[in-house]
């Protein structure tokens, strides 16, 4: 059940994950109008449902949704490197059509695994753009669009493949900037030579910074420049084989603002849980950090999602029972670890 603009008041009594400190308590939220106006703390109760706030895909490309699991062999720069790469060739022979669908069927994946916004970096140019936006009209997720290829003028945002891909690119970037458009930059993903000549241009959004030094991750963290990391995709593309690629507790040391995303819908599913799972097993990312990373970037990009007084309700209901995490003595490490969409009972996404 998805409850979307829910008019009037109502409220949701649980173990709720309060905050972005995520500290569990037992409490009522009240919504008015879509609003919480009030977090009240009561009596625990075993039965009680888990509320959680609702998580954002901070990076991911909708369209390869029309080449998924296609049979692939190659590196980095042949599958996924514009213009000429097997994913971009693919988008070019595909018609239009087909791949509104498959971007809505993402979308609905998303939203099943309790995903209430994500951020996409768009091919197509402004036919690209607008055929995300039919894509997400109506639908109980809100879509923020890097544009490339002419299609930043459209979209919220630019969104550069890399310092190496893209020609004029000071003239890009500098009329995003005057237009109030965000900026975000692929860096760092299969070498630390693109890194430097991102930053220079103070961007909005770091992508993957896979093999970023200390040096680029203190600057990331001194600027308080997001970044979007996204595990699951560097080791299916093989720039990741252990877990200092990202160097995770190097950027947790160093104080990064660290969001997650699962980039390509070509190899990777756009489920948060997965990635999460993968996220804090592999590098060690205590759970409450991980789940963190997994909500802020709605606060990076678009409005926040943490449960807080203020805030728009956007949160998912777990129910416990369904399974053996009723068994639990840690919410958010089963969050982290355990929960599926099996689990998840409700979603309210109000804008």
């Amino acid at each position: 059940m998805t409850v979307v603009g829910e008019q009037g008041s109502y409220c949701l009594r649980g173990s709720v994950l309060v905050g972005e400190e995520l500290d569990v308590r037992s409490a009522t939220i009240v919504v008015e109008h879509g609003k919480i106006t009030a977090i009240e703390d009561e009596c625990p109760r075993p039965a009680d449902p888990w509320i959680c706030p609702a998580f954002f895909n901070a990076h991911v490309h909708l369209g390869d949704t029309v080449a998924m699991d296609f049979p692939v062999a190659g590196n980095l720069e042949s599958l996924v490197t514009p213009p000429d790469g097997l994913k971009h060739r693919i988008l070019g022979e595909t018609p239009r059509r087909t791949i509104v669908a498959g971007m809505i069927n993402s979308i609905n994946t998303m939203i099943a695994g309790g995903i209430a916004g994500f951020a996409d970096f768009r091919e197509g140019g402004e036919d690209g753009v607008r055929a995300l936006r039919e894509a997400a009209s109506g639908r109980e997720c809100h879509a923020v669009i890097f544009g490339r290829e002419g299609g930043e003028y459209i979209a919220d945002g630019i969104g550069i493949s890399s310092v190496r891909d893209v020609t004029s690119l000071e003239g890009k970037v500098a009329g995003a900037r005057a237009a109030g458009r965000l900026i975000a930059f692929h860096a760092g993903e299969r070498d630390a030579a693109d890194i430097d000549q991102a930053l220079a241009f103070d961007p909005d959004l770091m992508v993957h910074c896979t093999h970023a030094n200390d040096r680029q991750l203190a600057e990331c963290a001194d600027r308080e420049i997001p970044i979007a990391l996204c595990p699951r995709s560097n080791w299916a593309l093989g720039v990741a084989k252990g877990p200092d690629h990202p160097p995770v507790k190097k950027m947790l040391d160093l104080g990064c603002n660290l969001l997650l995303g699962t980039d390509n819908v070509m190899f990777v599913q756009p489920d948060m849980l997965r990635e999460l799972s993968f996220f804090s097993g592999i590098y060690r990312v205590p759970p409450e950090k991980a789940l963190h990373a997994a909500v802020k970037g709605s606060s990076c990009l678009y409005s926040s999602f943490f449960i807080e007084e203020g805030n728009s309700a956007r949160l998912i209901v777990i129910d416990p029972s369904r399974s053996n995490l009723c068994c639990t003595h840690d919410h958010r490490r089963s969050i982290v670890n355990r929960v599926t969409s099996m689990e998840i009972v409700k979603k309210v996404f109000n804008s």
